[in-house]
């Protein structure tokens, strides 16, 4: 298993994101084989680990409206 230091990434908040605070989703890019993900109100929290292609899979199902909040 293979450690990393989340606090040295560059995360990207999604667009979906609440612009009061709320639901806020920050991905990472800087991998191209996973996709970390994690909850900006918790920075330091758990960091979630997807496969990229399960990770593309679930954006394109939501843009679609085939999963909905």
């Amino acid at each position: 298993m293979r450690t990393i230091d989340a606090s040295a990434l560059t995360w990207r908040k999604s667009s979906h994101s609440n612009s009061d605070g709320g639901a806020c989703v920050e991905v990472c890019d800087d991998f191209g084989a996973v996709v970390p993900v994690r909850d900006s109100k918790v920075a330091q929290g758990a960091v979630l680990v997807f496969p990229a292609g399960g990770w593309s899979s679930f954006v394109a199902a939501v843009r679609s409206g085939r999963l909905s909040g």
